[in-house]
């Protein structure tokens, strides 16, 4: 492994960290088959930029393998979960025991199909709960309620935890928005178009706009109430917009910020 090498996740979920250490906070999250860059390595970490938001940390070296010489041109032909997590089978057969879980977001190359199973990234994943990466629909507030009650997780992006950021990148990405950055002080100036902020109580907004804090997001269900990973509940969970307005404001966290419409 050398400085320059691209890579990619070969386990379901990789931590990349602030410091090349177990204990180091983490940054966010690469997912099974997401490609990176090695920017260094050593001591059995390496430091690396990942490919879809220019993220970069450290992760273990034994969590990331060689990407194929045959690279693909696009996102046509790339799979992922259309559920927040499933299942990959050593065969294609129900009765045999899960190899490991495999969350949306992943990168999954199918290489065959047998009965109701597609084969990727070397296992048998059902074939119906499989989608084009980037097209899973196209309401990103539908895919957030997928996620509801996942316990918050800082640097998360997965149904096994996931942070306010990492939940509206990921919908967003998903139901085919391109370049979402990963953090939410990135993502209120890249995100779509800015709105008058009298509009968060107004009414007025519609669902998928996104309402911002000062180092926090939300997405709207409808007109009143949003959906978000939060750390006062500690999952994603629906509330009024209002109530969220008056305890956040409460609580130090200041007012709205900016809303946008991706």
């Amino acid at each position: 492994m050398r400085a320059g090498e691209r890579m990619r996740a070969r386990v379901p979920v990789a931590a990349v960290r602030r410091e090349p250490r177990e204990d180091a906070e983490q940054l966010t999250q690469v997912l099974l088959g997401e490609t990176l860059r090695v920017l260094e390595a050593a001591d059995g970490w390496c430091r690396v930029r990942l490919d879809a938001d220019g993220y970069e940390g450290h992760l273990r070296a034994a969590e990331i393998a060689p990407f194929p010489e045959k690279e693909p041109s696009s996102d046509d032909g790339t799979l992922t979960p259309r559920f927040p997590g499933t299942l990959m089978f050593p065969r294609p057969d129900i009765r045999a025991a899960p190899v490991r879980p495999v969350f949306m977001g992943a990168r999954l190359e199918p290489e065959e199909r047998e009965g109701r199973f597609t084969r990727a990234a070397g296992g048998w994943i059902p074939s119906s709960h499989l989608a084009p990466h980037g097209a899973i629909g196209d309401d990103p507030a539908a895919l957030a309620e997928m996620f509801l009650r996942v316990p918050y997780l800082w640097g998360g992006r997965t149904a096994e935890g996931i942070d306010c950021s990492g939940l509206v990148q990921l919908v967003l990405r998903m139901t085919g928005h391109r370049d979402i950055p990963r953090d939410t002080c990135d993502q209120v100036e890249r995100i779509g178009r800015p709105l008058p902020r009298e509009r968060a109580l107004a009414g007025t907004l519609r669902r998928g706009d996104l309402i911002f804090w000062k180092g926090h997001v939300a997405m709207m269900l409808d007109a009143r109430r949003i959906i978000h990973a939060n750390a006062h509940h500690m999952r994603v969970a629906v509330e009024p917009l209002a109530d969220a307005v008056s305890r956040i404001e409460a609580s130090g966290g200041g007012p709205v910020t900016a809303v946008r419409r991706p």
